[in-house]
């Protein structure tokens, strides 16, 4: 089992419209299984999300997770969900409920930046997959207001999808990421000495 995050992206770096949507589904290009998620999910058997990326789903026209398990971080059971959804305030014994149930497929780690570095912390992420959508948003929310700098990531592939979106799949790596201190001290080479 791997817990792999994807992400659509904007070029600019937004990972949700102004409003909140995710990016991808201001572009043109979007529509059932585009953006490589079709053949994403084929691995996956569960769905782990936090409460604000799963209470829309309550009044959809349809389930939008019809072949996965599907378990939720949240601190109440939010009203009309299945009876077959787990849902469970604590990240960690959420985590133990999903590894119980697994039957070796992968978990499709969904939701905004706090909810993948909860998960993160927990040392529960193995991938980071982001897809880059060929348009600019210049607002939104950004992967990094809450996933933690100092996450270390290996590349492990790249490729262009159709409408000229990239996705990049990187391993969580233990460390290895960029350190406050670093940040902190760096300096264009023009004003080092």
């Amino acid at each position: 089992m791997q817990i792999l995050a994807r992400l659509c992206m904007s070029a600019d770096g937004y990972v949700s419209t102004p409003n909140g949507w995710p990016p991808q589904v201001v572009d043109p290009a979007h529509g059932p299984g585009s953006h490589g998620i079709a053949e994403f999910l084929e691995t996956c058997e569960a769905a782990l999300m936090g409460r604000t990326t799963f209470e829309p789903a309550l009044t959809n026209d349809f389930w939008p997770w019809p072949d996965l398990r599907v378990f939720v971080l949240a601190s109440e059971r939010p009203a009309g969900t299945p009876d077959h959804v787990t849902v469970d305030s604590d990240p960690a014994r959420l985590l133990s409920a999903l590894r119980a149930a697994n039957r070796g497929g992968d978990v499709h780690l969904i939701g905004g930046p706090r909810t993948i570095e909860t998960f993160r912390e927990l040392g529960a992420l193995d991938k980071l997959e982001l897809v880059v959508l060929p348009f600019l948003l210049g607002n939104g929310l950004r992967l990094t207001d809450a996933l933690s700098v100092e996450t270390g990531l290996e590349l492990e592939s790249s490729r262009t999808l159709d409408a000229g979106a990239v996705e990049i799949v990187y391993r969580v790596a233990a460390g290895g990421g960029v350190s406050e201190a670093a940040r902190a001290g760096w300096a264009p080479a023009s004003q080092r000495d």
